[in-house]
């Protein structure tokens, strides 16, 4: 037992952010005098070993956790445990030796708590990386685009102003309108960069308002610029009078964004439904549109930055940002954003808020 004590201190001191599997092995057979030792980490698919072992051994450890069975061999003085975590398997350990079975028990239940210390270190620090990593390019994308905005809206100024002016041939007048348009599209991209860039569900101050749905959608309808798509889309409100307290600004931009999306990706005059309705005090609101069926292993992914369907990312222009913003926006009300998609039923990107931000934080 005092071995056991020693062993357990010990393993304290590993740095378990390394290779632990080699330094088990070698820690074990030292304290314990063992003969050999083997250890299989499911979780890395890799197995260390030390020690005498025979031809034909070499995966003994492994071929325990995939038998799903523990075992001693009194003849062979080898007793073969499973590791666990919770109610999961995550690897196995084999020693060879005069151990008795209560002392193998306990080095597996350390060996297994070895390995779950492991994978959390190893989880936190692909968080953190994560983290750091977003927080760089929203720092990039904050600065870009405050860096465009300037000359962006000197070029809709100058475009404006010639529009205004006059006296413009038809081939003059076509192309500085098509400037004009194009300078409010980038300075809609570069709005919606510096949105996602300060979208922090943590830290994001909501400015709460009491919101008419029906309104606001016609606000967000009115503003499109073209009349042929706005005349294909439907309203359907469970109530014309549904109120919710919410950030106006963002809802809006979560709006504008899904229809922007059917529009570009379903089929040309196939109509386009926004449907909302509330419910044990959150509001569902969904845009659906016939179209191209959204894969399933893009379902989820749609919604991170800068990601494009590979099938669709060529056949419509896009940055992969606008969804992306949706779903910020989205968890900074507490709310969350999906979508379903089907070759026969169509496409419907759903959002879910409460009616009133204020007590949902």
């Amino acid at each position: 037992m005092e071995k056991l004590y020693e062993l357990s201190r010990s393993s304290l001191l590993l740095d378990l952010r390394q290779a632990v599997g080699p330094q088990l092995v070698v820690l074990i057979q030292r304290i314990f005098d063992a003969q050999a030792v083997a250890l299989f980490d499911a979780n890395l698919g890799r197995q260390d070993r030390i020690g005498g072992w025979q031809p034909g051994e070499e995966n003994l450890a492994k071929e325990c956790f995939l038998r799903d069975a523990a075992k001693d061999g009194l003849q062979a003085q080898t007793s073969e445990r499973l590791l666990r975590g919770g109610n999961k398997r995550t690897g196995a350990l084999v020693v060879r030796g005069k151990l008795s079975p209560i002392v193998v028990d306990a080095l597996a239940a350390l060996a297994a708590i070895a390995i779950d210390r492991h994978q959390s270190f190893e989880s936190e620090e692909r968080a953190e990386a994560a983290k750091k990593g977003e927080q760089l390019r929203a720092a990039v994308m904050d600065a870009l685009a405050h860096d465009l905005k300037t000359p962006l809206t000197a070029v809709q100024t100058a475009s404006s102003g010639l529009l205004e002016l006059g006296g413009l041939s038809d081939s003059q007048a076509e192309l500085v309108t098509l400037i004009d348009d194009q300078a409010v599209r980038l300075n809609e991209l570069c709005t919606r960069l510096l949105q996602t860039a300060k979208l922090d569900p943590i830290q994001v101050d909501l400015n709460a308002d009491e919101v008419n749905l029906k309104e606001l959608i016609s606000e967000v309808l009115a503003g499109g610029s073209d009349e042929n798509e706005g005349n294909r889309i439907r309203v359907t409100l469970d109530d014309p009078a549904l109120t919710m307290r919410v950030d106006r600004k963002l809802l809006g931009m979560i709006l504008t964004q899904y229809i922007d999306n059917a529009e570009k990706y379903s089929n040309p005059e196939t109509p386009i439904t926004i449907a909302a309705r509330k419910s044990h005090g959150q509001v569902q609101i969904s845009v659906h549109n016939f179209g191209t069926p959204i894969r399933i292993e893009d379902r989820e992914r749609i919604f991170d930055r800068f990601y494009r369907s590979p099938d669709r990312k060529d056949a419509v222009p896009g940055t992969g940002i606008g969804l992306s913003v949706v779903r910020k926006a989205a968890e900074a009300h507490h709310g969350h954003v999906w979508v379903i998609s089907d070759q026969e039923e169509g496409t419907t990107f759903f959002l879910s808020l409460p009616d009133d931000v204020r007590r949902a934080r």
